[in-house]
Parts: C-alpha cells; sequence; structure tokens
C-alpha cells in the first residue's frame, strides 16, 4: 500500500505478476508527487494468474472459476479492507498489459464500486489471437468466459442499471501505436461509443508496451 489519503486505487499487476511489480518498475516513483500530496493511495495486489489464464495443465472451465474466486477477493477482501482505512468515496481500477484487462474487467462487471479506470496496454477480449498470442482457453467457451471478455459482452449489454453505472466511469485506455492489441482496444473503444459511453481512448507513440512507457503515462492519466 502506498500513500496516505485520496482516491483509493486497485492496482493490477501484469501477466503472472507480483504486489511488488509495480514499485519495483519505478510506477511509484513515477506518481510520488500524486502520493505526496494525498491525490492518490495505492493497493497494489498479486495475481494468480498461474492458476487462472495462464494455468496450462487445469481445464478451461476451472481457470475461469478460479479467476471469478480471485474477483470476490478483490469485492469482498481488497475493496472493503481499503474503505476500512481510508473513507474515501472514489475508488480506481488501474493495470498495465494484463493488469489493464483486470481493471476493465472488474470496473465494466461492477461499475459501482469504482469511478474511474485507467488501463494501459490492454487485451480486452482472452480468446482471440492477435501476433501469435493464444487463446487462453483452448477453444473452450461458456456463459462464464463470455462474461469476462469485455470484448464480448459490453457489445450485447442493454439500456440498463449496470450501462448508466458504467456510463458514469472515468474510462481511460491507452495503447501504442504498434501494439498487438491496438485492435482489441479500438474495438472495445467503438463498442463504448456505440452504446453512449463517454471515454478516453489515446493511441501512445511506438509500441508502447513495457515500464518505461508506463512511466510516461501514468501521472498523466491516473
Amino acid at each position: 500500500m502506498f500513500g496516505h489519503a485520496g482516491a483509493r486505487v486497485v492496482v493490477f499487476p501484469t501477466r503472472v505478476g507480483r504486489f511488488f511489480d509495480y514499485e519495483n518498475m519505478g510506477m511509484i516513483g513515477a506518481l510520488s508527487h500524486h502520493l505526496e500530496q494525498g491525490w492518490l493511495q495505492l493497493y497494489c495486489v498479486d495475481s494468480i494468474d498461474h492458476e487462472t489464464f495462464y494455468c496450462d495443465w487445469c481445464r478451461p472451465r476451472d481457470r475461469i472459476l478460479r479467476h471469478l474466486a480471485y474477483e470476490r477477493y478483490i469485492l469482498d477482501e481488497v475493496l472493503p479492507l481499503s474503505r476500512q482505512l481510508n473513507d474515501n468515496p472514489f475508488a480506481i481500477a488501474h493495470g498495465c498489459s494484463f493488469g489493464a484487462y483486470h481493471a476493465v474487467n472488474i470496473a465494466f462487471r461492477n461499475p459501482h464500486q469504482f469511478g474511474r479506470v485507467v488501463a494501459f496496454s490492454g487485451r480486452y477480449d482472452l480468446t482471440a489471437t492477435p501476433e501469435g498470442f493464444r487463446n487462453l482457453f483452448d477453444g473452450y467457451y461458456d456463459q462464464d468466459i463470455y462474461f469476462n471478455m469485455p470484448n464480448h459482452y459490453m457489445p450485447s449489454l442493454g439500456d440498463g442499471d449496470t450501462l448508466d453505472a458504467i456510463r458514469r466511469l472515468d474510462i481511460k485506455l491507452v495503447i501504442g501505436e504498434t501494439d498487438p492489441f491496438l485492435d482489441d482496444n479500438r474495438r472495445l473503444s467503438d463498442t463504448l461509443w456505440q452504446k453512449g459511453v463517454w471515454h478516453l481512448f489515446k493511441v501512445w507513440s511506438g509500441r508502447a508496451h513495457g515500464y518505461r512507457r508506463w512511466r510516461e503515462m501514468v501521472a498523466w492519466f491516473l
């Protein structure tokens, strides 16, 4: 945990990452002014990607079930702890690369719990295979997978309480112009506009998929 006050930020690590990666890669340093001023308080969580989407030895059905358990951990343990320690009502979901997937997915599935989502270099359809990336469910598909792929469930989301809550989110999607997930981000952005969801969609110069570029982005967008 970093910071003494301000908006509560749940920070998801990159693919199969650890809770200490965000600090070790200089992201905390890049946000030092924001933290010192009491604008942000960060809660850097661990991933269990090695037990979910990247658990090659377990069945695809078990991968998504384990992910749903992880989501409950964030909603039932991390967020309540953050509210206990900090009464600021504003919460942000944030992540880079695979962490961006986690941030967008949990915020869109639970929009009443968050006020902002900030996602750098994310992938929002884990069944697609851009630039050699594999389908993380090996061709298996079910309802739980559908409802955890933002580029699958968002196009079909009808008007109602959930969509209204998503429209109130401050959404920021940032992706490099040569990033393999650029088309995935464009697809999500197009869907959001079609649904009347205002958001920032920023294409950064170059591939921009790494901590050097994320350190440049974070002070601007978080």
